[in-house]
C-alpha cells in the first residue's frame, strides 16, 4: 500500500507510514542535526533496531518508555522506535526538578529511560529512585551506551497491533512547579494531526522547540510522516535559526511568540534569504498583533496561529495572511471543532459575551494518567451529553466568529468585586514607547482582596521610570483597573515554550505592602 493510500485511511499508525516512506523515498533526508543526517531508509532500519531492543528488554505493546534529553537525531529516532514497539512515549523536560522527573518516571511506569549526561548529572542525587533501565542517547556514562544497547543491524521487532484509542504519548503538563499531570494522547488524535496535510512531501521544517513539547510534536510528527525533512536544533538561537533556514531552504516552522519577537528584532534579519518559506505557525502563548504584522510584512510565506491545548478538545486557527484585520484574535474554530463559551455555572453564554472556552473535536486526550479526579475536572458535558475539554481560558467571539482571548481564568483578578482582565492592562502597557513586554498579575490586598501589579521589560535604548509608566497606564484605564504597583525587570520568567510564568511573578513579588 502506498503512502498516499495509507494517508486516506481513517486510521493508521505513524510507524506504518514511515515504513512506506522508506520504500518510496529511501535516500531522502528525514532527520538532520549539527552532527549527522538520517535518511528515511536509515530511520526505518534504526526504528526496527530500537523496537527490537525494547521488546528484548521486556517492553510490550501498551507499555511505556521515557525520554529526557537534548533534541537530536537519536532522540527523534528513539521517539519513533518506541512507537514501533507498540509502547507509548513519555517525553520529559530536562528543566524539571529531579524530584519531579522521578515522580513522572514512576507515574508513567516507564520500563526503559533514555537520557543524556546533562540529565544524568541533574538526577545524581535521586538516581537510586529510578526503576527503569537507563540508556544514554549521547554515548556517555549516563546509562548503557545507545549503540551498544541497540539490537543488531537488520533486526526486526515482533509485529504489534495498535488500537486507535491506545496511548501514543504521555505528556506531563508541569515539571517545574506544582504536581505534573500526565496527558494521555491516543494514536487517533495524532493520526488526525498527521492527516491535516499542512506539511506536504518535500517540506523542510525547522524544529527549534524541544521534542518533549506538544508544540513541537504537532509540527515534527506530520513532517516525518508525510515525506518531509526535520532540521533539529538542540537549543533555540535566533541567529542560528536564520542561518539554518537559509542553508536548508526551510519551507515551514513552528515557533512560539517569543521566538518570533527575538528573530524579528535582529538588525540583520532582512539580510537572510528566507524566500523558500511557504508557511509559518505559532501556538502556546499570546502572540502580539504588532509582531504578527511585522512577520507578515517582512518574512515570506503565510502565517497561521493555532490556539488549543495539549489535552486537545477544540482548536482555533488564525490564517493571519488572509485576515490582517483580525490579528488581535486567535481565529475561528477549525473544521470539525466545536468551541463554546460557558459561565461559572456551566451554562453557555450568548454570542458576544465573555465565558470560559470549552472545546470538542476528534483530537482529545483520553485523560490524565492515573488521575481520574483531575480528568473529571477538565471535562464539561453539553446538555445533550457531548464531552468537551475545559481550557481554563476566558474569551469572547466577535460577530464574525473570531475568538478573542482575555486571560487564563485563574489569572483574572477580582478586585473589590470587579473582574479585571490582565490582558486589558497589558495592551495599554504595550502602547507606551518604552515598553517591550509586560505581565500583570493579581496580588493580595487588605482592602480589595486582590489588586493588579505589573512587571515590565523596557525596550533596548529606551528609558522610563516605573512611576512614569504606571501613571501613563492609570491615566488610560478605569478607576477599578488601576495598577497598584509596577516593577521594572530585565526579563520575564518563561516556560520552555515561551509562556510567561505568572505564578512565579505572584509568588516572588516583593514590592510595596498593598492596602
Amino acid at each position: 500500500m502506498s503512502v498516499e493510500e495509507i494517508l486516506t485511511r481513517d486510521f493508521a499508525t505513524l510507524p506504518e507510514v514511515i515504513h512506506e516512506q522508506a520504500k518510496e523515498r529511501p535516500d531522502q533526508d528525514v532527520l538532520v542535526d549539527a552532527r549527522r543526517t538520517l535518511s528515511y531508509a536509515g530511520l526505518d532500519a534504526l526504528m526496527d533496531r530500537i523496537a527490537a531492543a525494547l521488546q528484548r528488554d521486556g517492553v510490550a505493546n501498551k507499555d511505556v518508555a521515557a525520554v529526557c534529553a537534548t533534541t537530536s537525531v537519536e532522540y527523534g529516532a528513539t521517539f519513533l522506535g518506541i512507537l514501533r514497539a507498540g509502547a507509548a512515549v513519555a517525553p520529559l523536560a530536562p528543566s524539571s526538578t529531579p524530584e519531579s522527573l522521578v515522580m513522572m518516571l514512576n507515574d508513567s511506569g516507564a520500563k526503559v529511560f533514555f537520557l543524556d549526561k546533562g540529565v544524568a548529572d541533574a538526577l545524581a542525587g535521586v538516581a537510586d529512585q529510578i526503576k527503569a533501565r537507563r540508556v544514554a542517547l549521547d554515548g556517555s556514562d549516563a546509562g548503557l551506551a545507545f549503540e551498544s544497547w541497540l539490537a543488531p543491524e537488520g533486526a526486526k521487532p515482533a509485529p504489534v497491533s495498535v488500537e486507535p484509542n491506545q496511548a501514543f504519548n504521555i505528556i506531563y503538563s508541569s515539571g517545574t512547579t506544582g504536581t505534573p499531570k500526565g496527558i494521555v494522547q491516543p494514536h487517533a488524535m495524532r493520526w488526525g494531526q498527521i492527516r491535516r496535510g499542512v506539511y506536504p512531501a518535500g517540506s523542510v521544517t525547522m524544529v527549534s522547540t524541544p521534542l518533549y513539547s506538544n508544540t513541537t510534536l504537532v509540527s515534527f510528527l506530520p513532517t516525518v510522516s508525510n515525506g518531509g525533512t526535520a532540521v533539529l536544533m538542540p537549543k533555540f538561537d535566533a541567529e542560528q535559526f536564520l542561518k539554518l533556514s537559509e542553508k536548508h531552504r526551510a519551507t515551514h516552522a513552528m515557533l512560539v511568540p517569543v521566538q518570533y519577537r527575538r528573530i524579528m528584532e535582529r538588525p540583520d534579519f532582512d539580510s537572510y534569504d528566507l524566500s523558500s518559506y511557504v508557511m509559518k505557525f505559532s501556538t502556546s502563548a499570546p502572540f502580539s498583533p504588532e509582531v504578527k504584522a511585522d512577520v507578515l510584512k517582512r518574512w515570506p510565506g503565510g502565517l497561521i496561529e493555532y490556539y488549543g491545548m495539549t489535552e486537545g478538545g477544540g482548536s482555533c486557527g488564525l490564517v493571519a495572511h488572509e485576515h490582517p484585520d483580525k490579528l488581535h484574535t486567535v481565529g475561528r474554530p477549525l473544521p470539525g471543532h466545536d468551541i463554546r463559551l460557558i459561565d461559572e455555572n456551566g451554562k453557555e453564554v450568548p454570542q458576544g459575551e465573555i465565558g470560559e472556552v470549552v472545546g470538542r473535536s476528534g483530537a482529545m486526550m483520553v485523560g490524565y494518567h492515573n488521575q481520574p479526579g483531575k480528568t473529571a475536572e477538565a471535562e464539561w458535558y453539553s446538555p445533550d451529553g457531548l464531552r468537551f475539554i475545559r481550557t481554563g481560558d476566558v474569551g469572547r467571539f466577535d460577530e464574525d466568529g473570531f475568538l478573542t482571548l482575555m486571560d487564563r481564568k485563574k489569572d483574572m483578578i477580582i478586585s473589590g468585586g470587579f473582574n479585571i482582565y490582565p490582558s486589558d492592562l497589558e495592551a495599554e502597557l504595550a502602547t507606551h514607547p518604552a515598553v517591550l513586554e509586560s505581565a500583570v498579575v493579581g496580588v493580595p490586598s487588605e482592602k480589595w482582596g486582590e489588586t493588579p501589579v505589573a512587571f515590565v521589560v523596557l525596550r533596548q535604548g529606551k528609558s522610563a521610570t516605573a512611576d512614569e509608566i504606571m501613571a501613563y497606564v492609570n491615566g488610560k484605564v478605569g478607576k477599578t483597573q488601576r495598577l497598584a504597583d509596577l516593577m521594572l525587570v530585565d526579563t520575564l520568567p518563561r516556560s520552555h515554550i515561551g509562556k510567561i510564568l505568572k505564578r512565579d511573578l505572584r509568588d516572588g513579588y516583593k514590592g510595596k505592602a498593598l492596602a
